[in-house]
């Protein structure tokens, strides 16, 4: 249910990516999940920003994101969850130097003052539960990479804040680059 006190409007989300095999074995996770639980299936992704839905503001970004940075290697720290519809279940990231500057590349190339802060996860699960099944859910699955790989960004038209199933599905991604080695 969508709370009618919360103001929602569309927004521009900027993903990282995992390459294979994160990817593949973070996908099978969320499959296997929504199908358990009744929930909505998502590409998997880290929101590194999230701002204003404005015109070309995501192509420079990008463009920005493309010619500064380059693939990022994570570590994972802890499986956590929340009563956030968004973090229901998810896997929680170190913050590194180069993730902060990738996000101020995209903050700054998009030129928004968004409040947004980087809180670096990548969600596995969106579904309202009972607190005592998201406790036995963190307990049951395991980060399955020690290093997770990042190779491509993408700009996400979605709702914010997503609330629901019908949110979720109506995230139409609107332009993607790959990040490149150096």
């Amino acid at each position: 249910m969508v709370s009618p006190l919360v103001s929602r409007r569309t927004v521009t989300a900027y993903w990282l990516i995992p390459t294979e095999p994160a990817y593949c074995s973070f996908q099978g996770i969320i499959n296997d999940l929504a199908g358990r639980y009744d929930a909505p299936v998502f590409e998997p992704h880290m929101t590194i920003y999230v701002g204003a839905d404005r015109g070309d503001a995501a192509s420079r970004a990008l463009g920005d994101a493309v010619h500064e940075c380059t693939r990022i290697t994570l570590n994972p720290t802890q499986i956590d969850q929340s009563e956030e519809f968004t973090k229901t279940l998810f896997v929680e990231f170190a913050l590194t130097t180069q993730l902060r500057q990738l996000n101020e590349v995209i903050r700054n190339a998009a030129n928004d003052s968004s409040q947004y802060e980087l809180k670096p996860h990548l969600s596995l699960l969106y579904k309202k539960l009972a607190a005592e099944t998201r406790h036995d859910l963190t307990a049951s699955i395991k980060v399955p990479h020690r290093d997770v790989p990042f190779g491509a960004i993408k700009a996400v038209h979605c709702i914010s804040p997503t609330q629901s199933r019908a949110d979720v599905e109506a995230w139409r991604v609107i332009e993607a680059v790959s990040l490149c080695d150096r």
